[in-house]
């Protein structure tokens, strides 16, 4: 595919102008960062592997009716989505308690939470997203409040579909972070999940060992990134054992062709 014009790059994806109107190209690249970008480095072909799991979950959570911008992948690391206008707060729903929520407010990693929490962050990287209320997204008008209130029956019906996508394959889902864009027909506008659904951006544990298969391993040095990528990804069926390293050895075979 020609590349097409730049229209924004992030910590994990670049966006290019679609082959159509309303449409963009999403490209998922290798570089992961924590603790808003203080921490950078390389994860080799996790672009690749995000770009397939998000495919995945984005599908079949369309299958069940959820509403989302993805339309196809188009290669090893593009997908073609409907341009959103971003609605700026990062939706983190927790089942268990880890990350910054143990941090704030002293609970040990890996406890259950007597009920699903939904935490709202206002997108900025400069100010480091921080943890806000609806209280602050009603005064400064970032969502209304009929939007909010679809933000989270969205959230929970994600959040109850995925826990039993990866229940089934052994995998206990923590937490997760969402985003919502919106589409616009005249004044009208319709709430869309967006970005993508990746260990970029859930905590993944194995039920038996609870072993981290997500970003927690670069961000702790944990090491066996590209490992526990591929195994979210071997055990959604979309990576057959014994296929991993040939998926990666063709995407740097693809690099030096330069295509």
């Amino acid at each position: 595919m020609s590349r097409r014009r730049q229209i924004y790059e992030g910590k994990a994806k670049i966006l290019y102008e679609g082959p159509e109107p309303g449409t963009i190209i999403q490209y998922f690249k290798d570089d992961a960062t924590a603790f808003n970008n203080q921490k950078k480095g390389t994860i080799n072909g996790k672009g690749v592997l995000n770009n397939r799991i998000s495919e995945h979950i984005f599908t079949r959570l369309g299958h069940i009716g959820v509403p989302h911008h993805f339309i196809r992948r188009l290669n090893m690391r593009e997908q073609l989505v409907r341009q959103v206008e971003i609605v700026p707060i990062e939706i983190v729903v927790r089942n268990v308690a880890a990350g910054s929520l143990t941090k704030r407010l002293g609970v040990e990693e890996g406890t259950p939470l007597p009920r699903t929490l939904i935490e709202y962050c206002y997108k900025d990287d400069a100010l480091g997203d921080p943890l806000i209320a609806e209280e602050h997204i009603a005064c400064f008008g970032w969502a209304s409040q009929d939007e909010m209130n679809e933000i989270a029956d969205m959230a929970i019906r994600v959040n109850d579909f995925m826990c039993g996508l990866f229940a089934g394959i052994n995998i206990r889902l923590i937490d997760f972070k969402l985003e919502f864009g919106r589409i616009w027909d005249g004044d009208y506008s319709r709430l869309l999940l967006a970005d993508e659904i990746s260990p970029d951006g859930c905590r993944l544990w194995d039920m038996e060992s609870d072993e981290k298969l997500d970003k927690d391993r670069f961000r702790r040095d944990m090491g066996g990134e590209v490992e526990a990528y591929q195994e979210v990804a071997r055990r959604l069926g979309l990576l057959p054992e014994g296929t991993a390293n040939e998926v990666l050895d063709l995407e740097q075979h693809r690099k030096k062709r330069g295509k």
